[in-house]
């Protein structure tokens, strides 16, 4: 079985929003990582996953902080 991970996905959308979240979150302390599976797909040689349907995570202990922001920026 797979360790349970400390991060959890907060948004999934596209790269622009997704690098704007990073930049906002990353300016209050957050640190976040992203999910790209079409990339990863392409990367390995087949396709998959849907463009423009990146995620984002933050670790667990900071999710309760980073949806606020989340959406108050995307308001």
């Amino acid at each position: 079985m797979f360790p349970e991970s400390e991060y959890e996905r907060v948004y999934t959308g596209s790269l622009i929003n997704i690098q704007f979240l990073q930049t906002t979150l990353q300016d209050r302390g957050i640190n976040s990582v992203t999910r790209d599976d079409m990339k990863s797909g392409m990367m390995a040689g087949f396709g998959g996953g849907m463009p423009d349907h990146i995620q984002l995570f933050v670790k667990k202990i900071d999710v309760e902080e980073a949806i606020p922001i989340i959406e108050k920026s995307l308001s």
